[in-house]
């Protein structure tokens, strides 16, 4: 009887790829500024990665990424241009300043009432200042507050889209493997996951839109592919699972950026920073129990492996009865080992905290002053995380 993992094991030693490295980012606003300084860390270490997922302002910084590496370019540089051309110059009156706040959380309050008012010139347009759009003077009927148009026009200008189509022979122009992009939105009418990946598709400027469309926040949803679509963190805020279904043989090696605190020492003293701490709970990275069961099932399917073999060597004593049995199972033994087989060879998380001040719109701070302070705090906690083990499963 033929031996089915050996057949596999072949294709595997052909193509010679023994794992994949995966880089999930999540959604958080401001704080995808954080997720470039992680980012600039793992490229000064010459780190490629073979997926990319994102979900809301991940799936920006992924599609960014993907697009440079693609491309061949300096790709944490391209990535934190981004950043710094979408921050905006804002300080707050000297009046603001008191001695009950620190000038820290003085300018993050300032800034995001000032996005909240004026938008993001390079992201978001408030409704406010389009007189022509639809039902301008009933506000009662909006079903949005902010137009990502500018950020559209944007995304144009940092990303080269046909780094981001489909490519039948998935090799870029020096014959090393092109990354893949796999990001998320979510259908409002169906309520379910809507995944874009570059494996089966092109991957255009209106679907990573259609992924950042914040409904909490006011974010206009979009149309694409004949589907309304809000932003994939309502269902996953990080798309590892995804990862999983869309590329469910290889092994993976994860890279996970948590911009949601996981622990807060200090109890919350007012709404305001109970809504804050509930929010950080519930869009923090919730893998574990995923990873864990993965590696269970790996774990099976390990024993499973050497039953089989047990069962198909020459040595067994079977009847002829029995083999046949075994035989009828082949298919469905192939379809379970090596179509859903992939197990988790590593994760590495990199996790933001808040020592000095708690927010709840800290991730609608776009100034120039908190986006650059967001990328050279992720570079630092990247080189802790991977140069000390911390954090490191």
């Amino acid at each position: 009887m033929a031996n089915l993992i050996d057949e596999v094991d072949n294709t595997v030693k052909t193509n010679n790829v023994n794992f994949e490295r995966v880089l999930v980012l999540q959604g958080g606003g401001s704080l995808g500024a954080y997720e470039c300084g992680v980012f600039k860390y793992l490229y000064k270490h010459k780190l490629e990665f073979d997926i990319l997922a994102g979900s809301s302002i991940g799936a920006v910084n992924t599609s960014i990424i993907t697009s440079a590496q693609n491309g061949g370019e300096n790709v944490a540089k391209v990535l934190e241009e981004f950043w710094l051309t979408i921050s905006e110059n804002v300080s707050p009156y000297k009046a603001l300043i008191t001695p009950l706040l620190s000038s820290d959380k003085t300018t993050a309050i300032w800034s995001s009432m000032n996005s909240i008012l004026y938008g993001i010139p390079k992201a978001f347009l408030p409704k406010w200042f389009m007189p022509n759009s639809a039902n301008y003077y009933f506000p009662f009927d909006w079903t949005y507050l902010y137009d990502p148009s500018p950020l559209k026009k944007t995304l144009k200008d940092f990303i080269n889209f046909e780094n981001l189509k489909k490519d039948q022979n998935n090799a870029k122009k020096d014959g090393k493997k092109r990354a893949r992009l796999i990001i998320t939105a979510t259908d409002i009418q169906k309520g379910e996951p809507v995944v874009f990946d570059t494996a089966y598709q092109d991957i255009t400027v209106d679907q990573i839109i259609a992924s950042i469309g914040y409904p909490f926040y006011g974010i206009r949803w979009s149309v694409a592919n004949e589907r309304y679509l809000w932003d994939g963190s309502l269902l996953t805020n990080t798309p590892l699972m995804e990862v999983f279904k869309a590329s469910p043989i290889k092994n993976k090696k994860l890279f996970i950026v948590d911009v949601f605190p996981r622990k807060q020492k200090e109890i919350p003293q007012n709404m305001l920073e109970v809504w804050h701490r509930a929010r950080d709970i519930i869009f923090m990275d919730k893998t574990d129990k995923n990873i864990e069961m993965l590696k269970i099932n790996e774990r099976s399917l390990n024993l499973l492996k050497k039953v089989y073999e047990i069962l198909n060597s020459e040595e067994a004593k079977v009847d002829e009865t029995t083999r046949e049995k075994i035989k009828k199972l082949d298919h469905e033994y192939f379809e379970l080992t090596h179509k859903y087989g992939a197990a988790v060879t590593d994760v590495i998380r990199v996790g933001r905290e808040e020592k000095d001040s708690h927010y709840m719109l800290e991730d609608a701070d776009f100034s120039r002053y908190r986006i650059k302070k967001l990328i050279s705090k992720g570079e630092k906690d990247a080189e802790l995380v991977i140069t000390r083990g911390i954090n490191h499963d």
